[in-house]
């Protein structure tokens, strides 16, 4: 290996490692499963993963888990291939979302949202039925602000993907090791490590998706202001709830029994007020 690539190895391993220090993402004894989907970030994450399991101070297992979703043309041998090649255990489900998703979206829809939602049901399920402990996905730092956007921009509600996650049926948790990691970064390791990409035919054919737009945004103003996507990944992780205008975040009617007592000078203003004062209702 070049020094190059160990430096980046390097700064990959410790920005994962910092990741699941600060969010508690692993415990000793955890049953990791880690879904593979194989793209470049998936495997990035299943090799982190399997580095950082050699020296964590806990005890953890690590299943790779690919669901095999029957899209035409898909290479079912590359993944186990792969998978036996590193010695990892690993999982095949299979199951055939693709004609659900073909026969329920109009062509020309965005297919992801419903695809999403029959990948995660299948993964829930087999997670339930092997004793895994915690979901590993691999979003990474660019993910979670692109999501962050197209909730403002299409959904009107300020969330992202969070680094560590209670499932809705509080029966799974699910984590995001490269929540720290900037694509970038991963695409190089990708490259570099020649991972045996497989594309999404299901989803790639689709060049107008409201995220493809949103990253291009980014991209952009990441090329004319270097640092921003950080930057606003950093305010993700900063929310000052009583500087947003959320009132079940923050207890704005609560605020008068927190202020100090007013100055004499000023009661006694208040006590010289006319007695009719304008109230909520005359405004409506």
């Amino acid at each position: 290996m070049s020094n190059t690539f160990k430096k980046l190895q390097a700064q990959l391993r410790g920005s994962v490692g910092k990741a699941i220090a600060d969010y508690s993402m692993i415990a000793d004894g955890d049953h990791v499963m880690v879904c593979l989907s194989g793209g470049k970030d998936s495997y990035t994450l299943l090799d982190m993963l399997l580095s950082l399991q050699r020296s964590a101070p806990v005890s953890f297992e690590i299943t790779a888990v690919n669901l095999d979703q029957k899209q035409p043309g898909f290479p079912a041998h590359v993944l186990p291939e792969y998978l036996e090649t590193l010695g990892v255990r690993y999982r095949i489900i299979e199951q055939n979302t693709y004609a659900v998703v073909k026969r329920v979206i109009p062509e020309g829809k965005t297919m992801c949202g419903l695809c999403s939602r029959l990948r995660r049901g299948a993964l829930y399920r087999f997670a339930a039925e092997n004793g895994i402990t915690k979901i590993a996905l691999g979003h990474h730092r660019d993910d979670i602000v692109e999501t962050l956007f197209l909730n403002m921009f299409f959904g009107g509600k300020l969330k992202a993907m969070p680094p560590k996650l209670l499932s809705e049926d509080r029966r799974h948790i699910v984590i995001r090791p490269l929540c720290y990691v900037p694509e970038r970064m991963i695409t190089r390791y990708a490259g570099a490590r020649a991972f045996p990409i497989i594309p999404c035919t299901l989803c790639g054919s689709q060049p107008n998706m409201q995220r493809g737009a949103v990253k291009n945004m980014l991209r952009q103003w990441e090329s004319e202001f270097p640092g921003r996507i950080e930057t606003i990944f950093s305010s993700i992780c900063n929310v000052s709830g009583s500087q947003l205008a959320d009132s079940e975040l923050f207890d704005f009617a609560g605020l008068e029994g927190r202020r100090a007592p007013l100055p004499v000078s000023v009661t006694d203003a208040r006590e010289d007020a006319p007695e009719e004062e304008l109230v909520w209702s005359d405004i409506y």
